[in-house]
């Protein structure tokens, strides 16, 4: 007899929106290197390194090449796989690593089964674009874009190429499962109805003006700035060396939508999916008329989402209701009434992967979503750089998050994308 549970398992395999590959197939339950998933990692700097040092000791992974610029770094991250890979797979099949400064020719190789993209910002949209043309699954980092449009191509090129796509956005699987644990209250009404959400981040970026210096022996400059414009180098944007810290070039337009972004792309993403909100935006954008902080997002249910800081509250996400109060972020978690977080018996009960990595592994497995599929990505991103052109313009705009354009205004529309050099957007 059939189950519902296997009944939508077998529905799961028979309507999978991609082909897998054979050994993918044949790995399900079966560690053995030559049937883990291959990985290459896309820019193994401080994000992409982390991510290195887990895939490695995922047994249901195998990386197998990556793409770096720097001599420095790609020297360390060879070095770092090869002893895992000596030590820890002796006698058994690795073929070893395919390295190189242009992540296309990591594409070429008919082996790959998908890529983590861990560049700056200002490369995700090309690079994710190219990787779901080849038919590679794809892990990016947040925040996926950096224009609206850019982000609906990369949501088109992984629909239409039928590809996984994680969106590195782990609070929705991690973190103690707080934050999945928040929004199944608020969807289930511990809060009463849902009235308001504000986002505790930075703010917007500042245009590029750091000095130029000599370029580092070693380091291909060009290739870091890939699509955006042409400036001369400075460590500030890519380190010299095997970094421990996460590089400036987060504060800078031409490269990233600044700290509100930065760790935005999180703390939206919560309220976005506390709203059930993954695949739709707000309908008008209200900036201060001074100041980066309190601009209003609407929402055609009336929620308004406020981006900035309170008083007593400098991180994370607070949700508002008619009957209590949420504030969740990485380390302080509470509610009000008090005891709400603690015995509220909520009646959605969230899928809860073991972690991000193995979450979108499971999925290129089964052809279901990931937890931050790229809609959810996408809509995230967009909500920052929504705030992003209310804060340049400083007026009320009417926004359609159906088609994604701002209503009867030219110039607001124009900032929905963006300029880039030619010879490095290959798409």
């Amino acid at each position: 007899m059939t189950n519902r549970r296997s009944f939508l398992k077998q529905a799961s395999f028979a309507s999978a929106p991609f082909i897998l590959p054979s050994h993918i197939w044949s790995a399900r339950g079966d560690s053995s290197p030559n049937n883990r998933i291959n990985i290459a990692i896309i820019g193994p700097g401080k994000m992409g390194r982390g991510h290195a040092h887990k895939l490695i000791r995922n047994p249901r992974a195998q990386v197998t090449g990556f793409a770096e610029i720097a001599d420095v770094r790609t020297q360390h991250t060879r070095e770092l796989i090869e002893k895992h890979y000596s030590k820890n797979t002796p006698g058994e099949k690795w073929k070893g690593l395919t390295i190189t400064q242009d992540y296309l020719e990591l594409l070429e190789d008919k082996s790959l089964d998908a890529v983590l993209i861990a560049t700056p910002d200002h490369w995700h949209g090309e690079a994710t674009i190219r990787a779901a043309r080849a038919k590679k699954h794809v892990y990016c980092e947040k925040p996926i874009s950096l224009t609206i449009q850019e982000g609906r191509a990369m949501v088109d090129a992984v629909k239409q190429n039928k590809v996984v796509f994680q969106t590195g956005s782990q609070q929705r699987t991690e973190y103690g499962g707080k934050f999945r644990r928040t929004v199944e209250m608020v969807r289930s009404g511990a809060i009463g109805e849902l009235k308001k959400i504000r986002v505790c981040v930075g703010g917007p970026p500042v245009p590029c003006d750091l000095p130029a210096e000599n370029t580092p022996k070693g380091i291909d400059w060009d290739a870091w700035l890939g699509p955006a414009p042409t400036r001369g180098f400075n460590k500030i944007l890519c380190p010299d060396d095997v970094h421990n810290h996460f590089p400036a070039w987060r504060r800078y337009r031409e490269y990233c939508n600044g700290a509100l972004a930065d760790m935005g792309a999180h703390h939206f993403d919560i309220g976005q999916w506390g709203m059930d909100a993954d695949n739709t935006g707000p309908v008008k954008v209200i900036p201060p008329k001074e100041g980066n902080r309190d601009l209003k997002m609407i929402y055609a249910n009336g929620v308004e989402v406020i981006h900035g800081n309170t008083p007593d509250w400098r991180g994370g996400t607070i949700f508002y209701g008619t009957e209590g109060t949420i504030w969740v972020d990485r380390g302080p978690w509470k509610s009000d009434p008090e005891n709400l977080i603690k015995d509220y018996p909520a009646a959605l009960s969230l899928r809860q992967p073991k972690n991000h990595h193995d979450d979108w592994l499971d999925c290129i497995h089964s052809g279901e979503l990931p937890m931050a599929h790229v809609e959810a990505g996408h809509r995230t991103a967009t909500l920052c750089q929504l705030c992003n052109i209310g804060y340049e313009l400083r007026r009320e705009l009417d926004f359609d998050p159906k088609k994604e354009r701002f209503i009867n205004d030219n110039e607001a529309n124009k900032l929905t994308d963006r300029k880039r050099r030619k010879k490095w957007y290959r798409v």
